[in-house]
């Protein structure tokens, strides 16, 4: 018999458990892996959007996740939105969430010109995850509070609740439709040096009180315009208080 035949036979036959432990470990990686952050690009309501979505450790497309639409501030660019989602992204994952952030698409703004994409882009979430119970929590901080509140007031169908950390409703369209609002669970925050929010903030968080609305309305000390969530415990506050909704808000 052919030596060469049989050493190399013998090789073969070491190798393929190897192989086989090496496949089995990887694939075991693979399904404890986080799913990361993605970054996609589509066309809604005529406008190309940039937008990146957050998905959970272990994602499983088969499964339903709570779903957070999160604005960002500034000019509402892809570099904003990166640090936005650092305001959600470690309590997602860890809790399960799925996060969506799009960037102001063409420079305009989510509450001048840029709400267009909607609703189209609610309809696009809602398709492409399996999004826990049919409906987003909305959220967004400084000029993304003003566009969640902007948003919400258009389309409230769609939604469970919002935040604005800080956030308000802008201008007198928005106000107009106040009562749009009742049927959500509304959560405000801002800071205690951030004077001028503060104010207009407590004025509407009083306004929505007295009509009945479901709101909570916190001070965050020390803090300026720009809340840093990585403080106060104000990531899991947050948290905290969307996983609340489930049984209703205070």
């Amino acid at each position: 018999m052919n030596n060469t035949f049989l050493q190399k036979g013998v090789a073969q036959h070491c190798l393929a458990p190897l192989a086989l432990v090496a496949l089995i470990v990887c694939l075991l990686l693979s399904a404890n892996a986080k799913a990361g952050i993605v970054e996609k690009t589509g066309t809604f309501g005529g406008l190309k959007v940039t937008y990146r979505v957050d998905l959970p450790n272990g994602y499983d497309p088969v499964r339903a996740y709570p779903t957070i639409l999160a604005f960002t501030g500034g000019g509402q660019t892809m570099d904003i939105v990166e640090q936005t989602m650092t305001d959600w992204q470690s309590e997602a994952e860890k809790r399960g969430y799925i996060v969506v952030s799009p960037a102001a698409p063409d420079g305009q703004l989510f509450f001048e010109g840029g709400e267009r994409i909607f609703p189209a882009f609610l309809d696009m979430i809602l398709h492409d995850y399996k999004v826990k119970g049919g409906k987003l929590f909305l959220a967004g901080h400084s000029n993304g509070g003003i566009s969640a509140f902007h948003v919400a007031v258009r389309y409230p169908q769609y939604f469970v609740s919002v935040t604005g950390y800080p956030g308000l409703l802008y201008n007198e369209e928005d106000l107009s439709k106040m009562q749009n609002l009742k049927g959500l669970c509304i959560f405000l925050h801002v800071g205690e040096r951030d004077k001028d929010w503060q104010k207009e903030m407590r004025q509407q968080s009083e306004m929505f009180r007295k009509a009945g609305f479901k709101v909570q309305f916190d001070v965050e000390a020390n803090m300026v315009h720009r809340l840093n969530v990585h403080t106060a415990d104000l990531q899991n506050r947050l948290f905290a208080q969307l996983e609340q909704t489930a049984s209703g808000c205070k």
